[in-house]
Parts: structure tokens; sequence; C-alpha cells
């Protein structure tokens, strides 16, 4: 019996999810999910054979007495459910669909926006359950994330770089987080020069941490490890509840043919040595403040997400 390929190996330990807006990568992958985000939407809608969608997404909204700003969102959250659906045609499991990320300050217009997602979603007959709400990990995304599981919204808090986010999220009773490896990578390595690997690597550190945590508690919200720089984070992260990966990633772990071995066991976290964090409000924004890279990185994901969004109206507002 031949040796399986390296993605394959993964795929016995970890839910292997599909970072990317493009449906022929999906397909060719076979992931169980799949996750978008305004940039991948928008990089994709450059692309012939996506312009369809956007045009479809146009042309719908037409006739309707909608304009400016609202016209141009309207349009926008069609297009991601069209997007979505499309996905959904191809993976078994589910698709994250995220909220503007300029709401990511307000609780209230977050869960009114992921009201009106989901239901657009319903009214086209995509039941809620394969649904995963994208939401920015800020306090008062998770309380909005909170807000919307009791509702039977599942919630996807995305950019999370640190602990208190984490514990914020799952305290919130959220189905999933996204932390970032690849942009903790990415800030340790310019501020230090150093080319981090394997087990070493700060972004695999903190994926580490945050899956020991969950599991030593017994919060039920699942961990899926994102925004991937190399393939080793990725296997350094076997066996965490799921991993979200570029195409570009895939391939090369579907091409390879070395072994993968399993290194977060839920059992061995569950007996780890961790204290535990009692969560409100201004601890999670003191600690917040105090991890400089999360800071930053929270700040900065949150403003790139938003100019990608701007972007997308703006090629909209052409149109009409």
């Amino acid at each position: 019996m031949s040796q399986s390929n390296a993605l394959d190996q993964l795929k016995q330990f970890t839910t292997v999810v599909a970072d990317t807006g493009d449906f022929e990568s999906i397909r060719a992958f076979e992931p169980q999910d799949a996750t978008t985000n305004p940039t991948l939407i928008f990089k994709a809608v450059q692309q012939a054979e996506y312009k369809p969608l956007l045009e479809k997404a146009i042309a719908d909204n037409r006739s309707t007495a909608l304009s400016g700003s609202t016209l141009h969102r309207k349009v926008i959250d069609d297009l991601l459910i069209a997007f979505g659906r499309e996905i959904l045609s191809i993976v078994p499991g589910r698709v994250s669909t995220e909220v503007d990320a300029r709401l990511s300050f307000d609780v209230e217009a977050t869960v009114e926006k992921a009201r009106y997602l989901i239901g657009l979603y319903e009214k086209l007959g995509t039941p809620r359950e394969r649904v995963l709400i994208k939401i920015a990990s800020t306090w008062e995304g998770a309380q909005a994330a909170a807000i919307c599981q009791k509702e039977g919204i599942n919630c996807n808090l995305t950019l999370l770089f640190s602990l208190p986010q984490a514990i914020a999220c799952a305290e919130a009773g959220v189905r999933l987080i996204s932390p970032f490896v690849g942009r903790i990578y990415d800030y340790y390595k310019a501020k230090t020069g150093k080319e981090y690997v394997g087990a070493e690597d700060p972004g695999v550190e903190s994926v580490q941490k945050i899956f020991t945590y969950y599991k030593k508690f017994g919060y039920q919200t699942q961990v899926m490890g994102a925004s991937f720089r190399n393939t080793s984070q990725i296997r350094e992260l076997a066996g965490c509840d799921l991993l979200t990966i570029a195409p570009e990633l895939l391939k090369e772990l579907k091409d390879s043919p070395d072994s993968v071995t399993r290194k977060l066991d839920e059992s061995a976290a569950a007996s780890a040595s961790v204290e535990k964090i009692e969560m409100n409000q201004k601890t999670f924004r003191w600690m917040l403040n105090e991890d400089a890279m999360a800071t930053d990185k929270l700040a900065e994901g949150i403003r790139k997400f938003a100019a990608d969004i701007v972007q997308l109206e703006q090629i909209i507002a052409k149109s009409f």
C-alpha cells in the first residue's frame, strides 16, 4: 500500500478548510469547509470567471429604491451570499461569510448584519447550520457573537492574535475562532529579523497556547489555525480542531510524501498546568494593550479588510 500524501495524513488529525474564494481550488483539494474574507472576494471578482457573480448582484439591484452607499452595501451582501452558496455547492460542510470590518466596534450593528446575512442565506434555501458568520475578535465582536450564538447563528471570530481574545470568544460561546499564525510570524520576523522554524514559530506557539487553554477548561469553541506562511507551521499544528489553508499550501501538502504526525492532543492539553483567567472587559483591554503585536495586528487587519470593502464599493459604484 502506497504512502498517502501529507494532505491526506493531515486530514486524519484535523478538519482541513480551504482559505480561498476560488471555486476550482476548492474542488481540487476537497476540504470539509471553506472560508472567505473581503480581501479574497475583492481579488476574486477581478478575475474573469467570477465577474458574472458581481454582474448578477449589480443587475439584481438595478431597480431597487436604494441609492449611494446603502445600495453598494446591499450589492456586496448579495455578492457575499452568492460566493458562499457557490462554495457550499462544492464543500460538504460550512462556509464562513464576513461581516463588514467597519462594524468591528459596534455590537448592535454587527448583530443586525449577522441576522441579515443569515436571513439572505435562508431565503435562498441555505440552512443556517451551514454558515459561519465571521466577526473581528474585538471585545464588541465577542459580545455580538454571544447574542448571535443564542439565536442559533454560528460565528467564526477572526483576526485573533492573543489569548485574551481567545478567552473572550470562548466565554461568549462562539462556535469557532481563527487565530492568525502567519501574521504573528510576520510581526516577530520583522521585529527580530529571525526566520522562525517549526515549534519555535511564535504564531504556532500562540495557537498551541490557545488550544491547550480551551481543552484544559473544557470550552466547546473550536480552534481553527489560519493565515499560514509555510507548511512547517501547518505540520506543527496537526491535531488542531481545524486548519484553514490557502490553495498554494494545500498543493504543497498534496504533493509531499513526507509523514505528518499529531502535534496537538486534546487529552494531553487537558492535563496541562495552566492558570484560569477571569475575563471581563477591563481585563481584556488591558491584556490586549500589553501585547503590542496583537494590538498592532488586530488594528491593521481591521483597516485592511475595511479598505478592501471600500475598493469593492468603488467598483460597484461605477456600475450605477
